[in-house]
């Protein structure tokens, strides 16, 4: 057996909550200035948020009141929850962005170094590798039933973790191991929980994988038994912090930059949208059933210092041939790349929930322009 294992997070978890606050603070700065340029961290902890960053914007948001929303939206209305939107502090400490790193992104090149890395792959009709594809379903139905079955008692902490047999020539085989761990309310006794969870959770997402129920599934369900305080209470969150969530479940590199809370001038975060959005246009067009894709930017600089495909042996192309192509067909530099996948006008809240890669809606994840390499 080869066991693959990804883990998701829900939106009420702190360091996602942190996610969704700096996302949801630079759509407001984008919806008032689409040249505005963004870099906020939030922090959160029992009753505190703090927003911290630089901040160049064309006009004025209302940081706190965003804050309070977001928080609110994503479900801690108490403060028996650990935090309460309405009435947590908020602690705001926002410059503007440094103008020497204005000079280089102002005339087109990258906002930072670094490198970015995309993936796709025909595991899934997502072309996500399948552990963390379930691992998002699970969270995902976790949030659909605590908003549509407030009665059951489920609070906005969760998480979860699939473990998927591959064999020996890299394929998903079958489902070994669900863990998944979520808040809930004091009335309800662990066998309760393992009722809801199975029944309202597990078993609707698992019937949607048939495919690769093949014998016993191992379980684990809230396994320390009680899970009441979550939340910040519990955890400090952090924007950044679930990087290995956010894209594909470690099955891939990560160059190590977050995505939330930037701009697209950003290549940690245009870089790796377009780095995905390649990897899904070599598979869509018959090129290979796996696809990795990693670039890297100099500041400043306008094109990538340096591209590199891998198919992992599955190519039906000269690799060579296939880079070639994709530098004559798609402009990598910041400005081709945002003008390319419309990043002005995405709205980056949904980003910051369930996975930055994957969901159908995001301009890269589009595969019309696997015609051009076919």
């Amino acid at each position: 057996m080869r066991i693959f294992t990804s883990e998701s997070v829900s939106e009420g978890h702190p360091d996602k909550l942190a996610d969704q606050i700096s996302d949801a603070l630079l759509d407001a700065c984008l919806a008032q200035d689409k040249n505005a340029r963004v870099a906020i961290e939030t922090l959160l902890t029992r009753g505190l948020a703090v927003v911290a960053g630089e901040v160049t914007v064309d006009g004025y948001i209302e940081v706190a009141d965003i804050v309070r929303d977001t928080i609110n939206e994503v479900g801690y209305t108490d403060t028996a929850l650990g935090l309460d939107g309405s009435t947590c502090g908020v602690l705001i400490a926002i410059q503007e962005q440094s103008p020497d790193i204005s000079m280089g992104v102002d005339t087109g090149g990258a906002g930072d170094q670094g490198m970015m890395f995309g993936l796709a792959t025909d595991e899934t009709p997502e072309m996500m590798p399948l552990p963390i594809a379930i691992a998002h379903a699970l969270m995902r139905q976790t949030s659909k039933v605590r908003r549509d079955h407030p009665s059951l008692g489920l609070r906005p902490d969760a998480k979860s973790q699939v473990s998927i047999d591959y064999d020996k020539s890299g394929k998903p085989t079958r489902i070994d191991t669900v863990v998944l761990s979520t808040q809930h309310a004091p009335s309800l006794t662990h066998e309760a929980v393992q009722a809801v969870v199975k029944q309202y959770i597990i078993d609707p997402v698992l019937d949607e994988y048939k495919a690769y129920v093949d014998g016993p599934i191992k379980f684990h369900i809230n396994p320390t038994g009680r899970f009441e305080i979550g939340g910040p209470q519990a955890d400090t969150g952090v924007t950044g912090r679930k990087i290995i969530v956010d894209t594909y479940g470690g099955m891939c590199p990560h160059g190590g930059g977050a995505f939330s809370g930037k701009d697209p001038t950003k290549v940690d975060r245009s870089g790796a949208y377009v780095a995905r959005h390649l990897a899904k246009c070599v598979v869509a067009a018959g090129k290979a059933a796996r696809c990795e894709v990693q670039m890297a930017y100099a500041i400043g600089v306008e094109q990538p210092v340096a591209l590199k495909i891998d198919a992992f042996g599955t190519e039906t192309c000269d690799m060579d041939q296939l880079e070639l192509q994709i530098r004559d067909c798609f402009d990598l530099s910041p400005r081709g790349i945002i003008d390319h996948l419309g990043l002005l006008t995405t709205k980056y809240l949904p980003t910051a929930r369930n996975g930055h890669f994957g969901n159908p809606s995001f301009p890269w994840e589009r595969t019309d322009e696997a015609e051009r390499l076919r």
